[in-house]
């Protein structure tokens, strides 16, 4: 008998390549599209702040847009989920729950959960794969049960696994016309709420705006640049430049805005009628694989987003200083490149990932020593994509706690920025504060005498503060203190240990990547 179905909308935010509803629809006589606001699960599990609250409610106001186009409605229901489902099951004499799987352990929870009370109130509950390339499951079985813990490797497994599933069909409205929709009247109960209703800040900053409309719109802009697609190498893209000069794709994949999928299918079909394009890792394709890789790390290991009880991380004695920790992150370092990237960041939530690396670097063990955990936390409030398992993986990563290994490696706060921006626009844009100062002082403004400081507008020490360490001798003792550590843990530290994983490498030699067999590992020929 056809179902009675809520269709559960967590990440998966959109109506393109998206198989969980997709099924929904093919197997009901009467759907639901519902979203649960449950506030509580936002807060603590995924630490969502302001800016990423806007960018929610502008991709459920487009959801909802774009399913009355086909007839349907978007019902965003406030409350726990447990309570609301429980309540609404019984209240719509539901038979079937759908929703996308996911792999964070609280998600996975969550359906755990919605699993037991199907088995009490009777409902059948379906889940379907659509967030990333692949299900995780089939990457772990072909390892032996554990996940590949370098990107290597992992390009290993995908070679025997072949190319990812191509996206399914786009749903019309006659799919929806085929199943009885929810009475008009719901939609105006269950509308999509403004950010007064939430009391957040009315106003976002951010020239992200979220949707699966806009999120289609830039890849469209991207791809129409075929040979910028075909050659794009990630480690030649600018940290500094004042528009993003890479895809700015990734809110709207880490919302489920746009399908991953999706994007790989287009990359190849872009690939395959190019004489010439780059290569996994630094490719566009090969961005898309290291997503998966931390996925698939992420979905099978212990306490992946903490250092304690996290078996492919170093155990480290990180300082606990929260002064030196608020003033990283309200950027007030008094290093104007480090300072400027904290601002965009909190100003736009986004920032470049040669910045990241940047700020992150400072943060742990190129200048303050502090935890990786903390600077995660940071950017899981500020980030628009920020992801369960890619911050945590990148934190390990540019901390030198897990996957990389070329410690030694400490991004200078001074030099790193100037090089792609020597007249310093980028640091004139975001603190304004030190806009007059000219170019051979940009960087280091309390190197500027008094008088030139007068001039510019600002006094080191009082307007703008002083560097708030010696970066020289500061990264001297923490690269001795690292090495002391990677000595002493050499076998956890040997874990994800792969010279070719190394995608902060300026200039790299692809050849080893040309060895591994497959399409997925080689881009198509």
């Amino acid at each position: 008998m056809p179902h009675r179905t809520i269709h559960l909308f967590r990440k998966g935010l959109r109506l393109h390549d998206n198989p969980t509803l997709l099924a929904a629809l093919e197997s009901s006589e009467t759907i639901y599209p519902v979203y649960v606001l449950d506030r509580r699960f936002l807060a603590s599990a995924m630490h969502i702040g302001a800016l990423r609250w806007h960018f929610l409610l502008q991709s459920l106001e487009d959801l909802h847009k774009n399913l009355s186009r086909l007839g349907a409605r978007l019902l965003v229901i406030q409350g726990e989920y447990e309570s609301v489902l429980r309540d609404h099951v019984q209240k719509w004499n539901i038979t079937q729950v759908t929703l996308d799987a996911e792999m964070e352990p609280f998600y996975k929870e969550m359906e755990a959960n919605i699993r037991r009370l199907g088995a009490e109130l009777g409902f059948e509950v379906l889940s379907r794969v659509g967030h990333s390339l692949y299900d995780t499951k089939r990457i772990l079985d072909l390892n032996g049960g554990s996940p590949p813990l370098t990107y290597k490797r992992f390009l290993h497994i995908l070679s025997q696994l072949g190319d990812p599933e191509v996206p399914v069909r786009n749903l019309t409205a006659e799919d929806f016309q085929r199943c009885m929709s929810p009475e008009p009247g719901l939609a105006e109960r269950y509308r999509v709420p403004v950010p007064a209703d939430l009391e957040i800040p009315p106003q976002s900053l951010s020239p992200w705006t979220g949707g699966e409309t806009e999120g289609l719109r830039r890849l469209e802009q991207h791809l129409t640049d075929q040979g910028w697609v075909a050659n794009f190498t990630k480690p030649r893209t600018i940290p500094n430049s004042l528009l993003p000069s890479t895809t700015g794709l990734s809110p709207y994949f880490s919302m489920g805005c746009l399908s991953v999928r999706t994007f790989f299918q287009r990359l190849s079909n872009i690939y395959a009628q190019a004489k010439h394009h780059s290569l996994p890792p630094v490719s566009l394709q090969g961005q898309l694989l290291w997503r998966e890789f931390f996925y698939t790390v992420a979905s099978a290991t212990q306490n992946f987003t903490q250092m304690a009880g996290n078996p492919i991380c170093l155990q480290i004695h990180w300082y606990e200083d929260a002064e030196r920790l608020h003033k990283w992150k309200t950027a007030q370092t008094g290093f104007p490149w480090i300072d400027a990237i904290m601002t965009q960041l909190r100003q736009e939530g986004w920032i470049h990932h040669l910045a990241r690396h940047a700020v992150a670097c400072f943060l742990t063990r190129g200048d303050l020593w502090i935890s990786w955990e903390e600077g995660m936390k940071v950017f899981e409030e500020l980030l628009l994509d920020a992801d369960y398992s890619i911050n945590a993986g990148n934190w390990m990563w540019l901390s030198a706690s897990a996957f990389f290994h070329h410690y030694t490696r400490i991004f200078c706060p001074v030099r790193f920025g100037k090089r792609t921006d020597p007249e310093g626009q980028y640091i004139r844009k975001y603190l304004p504060v030190l806009k007059n100062f000219p170019t051979k002082y940009i960087y280091e403004p309390w190197t500027a005498s008094e008088e030139e400081q007068r001039q510019a507008g600002c006094i080191i020490g009082r307007d703008y503060p002083f560097p708030m360490v010696n970066h020289k001798e500061a990264s001297d003792r923490n690269l001795q203190l690292m090495r002391r550590v990677r000595e002493e843990q050499r076998g956890t530290a040997q874990l994800t240990r792969d010279d070719a994983d190394d995608p902060m490498e300026m200039k790299r030699d692809c050849s080893e990547e040309n060895t591994a067999r497959g399409k997925v590992a080689r881009g198509r020929e």
